[in-house]
């Protein structure tokens, strides 16, 4: 199999040819997926750029609407062949599919298809007479122009969806720059709307790449009004610089170190297992996971044990197999990065609990250990930088007012979770933590009505809900001569 790229309605082949895509359970070929060079990349801006100036496209809503109600029903009809491409090319365990990587991404094109449909694009703010002059305003919000997003590749439909589906619904045009890791699931995406939608030539356009200096070509490009950026914190700071030039607008959605703080009143054992089960998720990738464990110091050993006794117990399997929480990392490169960190992890004084390395039965993919980190300050390197891998770092608090501190020492500041029996006392905690998305007691906050996004250094902006669909629209008032 291999996959083209989607440039001014057509599905054309990359004019710097083709690159393969690799299984991370396997370390097999796939297959490949077209290669952009600059030209490809010029010649989908153009097309976005046409298709906004030129065509009724950001002001007919009840074509924007339809459009996405067809690719909503038509990646449904597609759902078990993208299921397939997910588990393959992303290493995803089965079972997500049916949720965050992939199904919920594909049902929130609904969410917006209504909300744009029923938004309230004209407000009337009244008749005043300012100087004298007898006026009626009316506020108008619409579509900010050419969208440039850039998407990483541990949930390459929910963030590809996540910034298509809105900047479409609003009445934008779109250039995607997929993550050369995923490839196919951007591909078969251009694929659907072009073969299965009416989507007008240059309203949406897929670009896939081995070359990350396509994307900081696409960043920087004039002609692009709105950057939709997700990533590390590094690349994030080399894009707002870019954008810069133009004073074109950012949203961000970069790296997290999150906290989940268990309070002395908490069921602790049950705590434990769930930040396992949270970190050994899709072995750890993932920008929200809460990778640091904050357990009452007098309780620390134990803390420790049970989170090791439930990572153990999840372990690590094949990504097709339904039962599997924790599969491989997305590549060799990125599974040397977490060792390295693991080696990192015993140099600065700390001891693991369980893990530690790769399994030493596994002879292909791309797997590390679900692993626990114990004896360590929140002054370390491991429990301060993302790892992005199954490893779940235990602090030690003295307390309600400690825990917040340490959770708060962070550059970052995406997500976290208070664990406790006194719902008065775990809201002052959770209120006082620096994050955008707080999970108190088990509640889950990822839906397509509730907005995401962090704090500090994890980003700018909102992405999802209604405040994720008004970032990619640009507010505009008319005042009209009455007297």
């Amino acid at each position: 199999m291999n996959t083209p790229l989607l440039i001014d309605g057509e599905l054309v082949a990359g004019s710097a040819g083709e690159f393969g895509t690799v299984n991370p359970a396997t370390e097999e070929i796939l297959g490949t997926a077209a290669d952009a060079d600059a030209g490809d990349l010029d010649r989908a801006i153009a097309a976005a750029r046409r298709a906004f100036d030129d065509t009724d496209w950001p002001r007919d809503t009840a074509l924007r609407v339809g459009c996405l109600r067809q690719l909503h029903t038509a990646l449904t009809d597609e759902i078990e062949h993208l299921r397939a491409i997910t588990v393959a090319e992303v290493g995803a365990p089965v079972s997500l599919t049916y949720g965050g990587q992939l199904q919920m991404p594909v049902d929130s094109l609904a969410y917006v298809a209504d909300l744009a449909e029923n938004y309230s694009w004209k407000s009337d703010l009244g008749e005043a007479a300012p100087f004298g002059r007898p006026t009626r305003r009316t506020q108008v919000r619409e579509a900010t122009g050419v969208v440039g997003a850039v998407t990483p590749w541990n949930f390459p439909h929910q963030l590809n969806l996540a910034k298509l589906g809105p900047a479409l619904a609003a009445g934008n045009t779109v250039v995607l720059k997929a993550a050369p890791d995923t490839p196919w699931c951007a591909a078969e995406l251009g694929r659907i709307i072009a073969e299965r939608t009416d989507f007008p030539p240059g309203t949406v356009n897929i670009i896939t790449a081995a070359d990350h200096g396509i994307g900081a070509q696409l960043t920087a490009d004039p002609r692009v009004d709105l950057v939709s950026f997700t990533g590390s914190t590094a690349t994030g700071r080399a894009v707002m610089a870019a954008a810069s030039a133009t004073v074109k607008r950012v949203f961000l959605e970069l790296g997290g170190k999150s906290a989940y703080i268990v309070l002395d009143d908490a069921d602790l054992g049950a705590a434990c297992a769930a930040a396992a089960a949270g970190v050994a998720m899709h072995a750890g990738q993932g920008c929200a996971f809460t990778t640091r464990l904050l357990v009452p110091r007098d309780r620390y050993d134990e803390a420790v044990a049970a989170a090791s006794a439930a990572m153990a117990g999840i372990g690590f399997g094949d990504p097709t197999d339904p039962a599997t929480v924790c599969g491989p990392l997305i590549s060799a490169r990125q599974r040397d990065r977490v060792q390295g960190y693991l080696r990192l992890a015993l140099a600065e004084g700390g001891r693991f609990g369980c893990g530690g390395g790769r399994p030493a039965d596994r002879s292909s993919g791309f797997y590390i250990e679900p692993t626990v980190i114990g004896g360590l300050t929140n002054d370390a390197r491991v429990a301060r930088e993302e790892i992005f891998g199954p490893v779940l770092v235990v602090l030690a608090h003295d307390g309600d007012a400690d825990a917040v501190r340490i959770a708060n020492d962070s550059p970052y500041g995406l997500s976290g979770a208070v664990a406790g029996a006194d719902p008065d006392r775990v809201d002052r905690v959770a209120s006082r933590l620096r994050t955008g998305t707080i999970n108190v007691n088990g509640g889950v906050w990822y839906s397509a009505d509730v907005p995401f996004g962090g704090y500090k250094q994890s980003g700018v902006g909102r992405e999802m809900g209604l405040v994720g669909f008004e970032e990619y629209l640009q507010t505009k008032v008319i005042a009209t001569g009455t007297g």
